[in-house]
């Protein structure tokens, strides 16, 4: 046996004794190796999204809904510069509308849907500057929004010179004009309420020097067809200018169903009759009311109106 081998088997009987040999290291028990980790998924760094403003949305106004503004009128001091009110319903010159307004009203009644003229488009005119039509247009509409089945709206036409709001107490404001010349501007944006009950205000609004071109113009067309049609019992009176002093009357009568003439006794000679008349001769209806007549009697006192000579032809008259 060699020395080696004497030695390997020495060392076999100390290990078996429990005796290690200095020098000699006792193995390491072996270690379990760690299982592998999971695999995770690779980081995703999130994505900033971009979140755009989202702007207010502009609300949407139906015409229809839209509110007029709210006047007050005085109508105690109406009633003392003679003009008609609710709160006189007797007075000489109440009475003296109602007979005014009755061939006009029946007018309406009848010419419903018998021709293309709207027959609920009044104007009040004259033949100059001074004869009274506007104080004859307010007494009459108010006299009409007295009625029980009908609304009114007065419209100041007179756009040169309004009067309207002048005579109500009022101070002046947007109106026909401001409508016609701004698409941005509405019919109710421009009307406004009286504490007249059935009673509205269309003003004749700023001044223009093509005002007889917006008159004659397609957005009026289109704007008398709504004011005409658009409530069944609605009656439209208008202001209008003078016939021989300017041309916007001679323009707004050619859309009108009804014209009023007024005359002042005593100033206003025939001719000029004859000549005022003769430039609406395309309206079918033409009316003439006397004005300041001095003959006391039943429909006629001085500084009032009177019916005279209502009829539908100039030879009536």
């Amino acid at each position: 046996m060699s020395l080696i081998e004497k030695a390997v088997e020495r060392l076999d009987q100390l290990k078996r004794a429990g005796v290690t040999p200095a020098g000699v290291e006792e193995p390491a028990a072996p270690v379990a190796a760690a299982a592998p980790p999971a695999p995770q998924p690779p980081a995703v760094a999130p994505i900033a999204q971009k979140v755009e403003p989202v702007a207010p949305k502009k609300p949407v106004i139906d015409p229809a809904s839209a509110q007029s503004r709210q006047i007050e009128i005085d109508l105690a001091r109406l009633g003392a510069l003679g003009l008609v009110t609710p709160l006189n319903t007797r007075s000489m010159v109440a009475e003296e509308y109602r007979v005014i307004k009755r061939p006009l009203l029946r007018n309406v009644a009848q010419g419903s849907g018998t021709d293309s003229y709207h027959r609920n488009l009044i104007m009040v005119t004259s033949s100059v500057p001074g004869e009274g039509k506007s104080f004859s247009s307010i007494n009459l509409a108010i006299s009409m929004a007295m009625e029980l089945d009908r609304t009114v709206l007065l419209v100041d036409a007179d756009v040169s010179r309004p009067s309207v709001l002048n005579h109500l107490g009022l101070p002046p404001a947007r109106g026909l004009m401001d409508l016609l010349l701004n698409d941005d501007i509405q019919l109710p944006d421009v009307l406004l309420r009286t504490n007249i009950e059935k009673l509205s205000i269309l003003p004749a609004g700023m001044p223009h020097q093509r005002a007889t071109e917006f008159l004659a113009s397609d957005a009026m067309v289109r704007l008398l067809d709504e004011l005409a049609t658009r409530y069944a019992d609605r009656v439209i009176v208008f202001d209008s200018p003078p016939l021989l002093m300017t041309t916007e009357a001679r323009v707004l009568a050619t859309h009108m169903g009804q014209v009023v003439m007024v005359v002042e006794a005593g100033r206003t000679s025939q001719a000029m009759v004859r000549q005022a008349l003769s430039t609406i001769e395309t309206c079918p209806v033409k009316l003439m009311l006397l004005n300041k007549t001095r003959d006391i009697g039943p429909g006629g006192y001085y500084g009032y109106y009177s019916p005279y000579g209502y009829g539908q032809q100039e030879r009536e008259h």
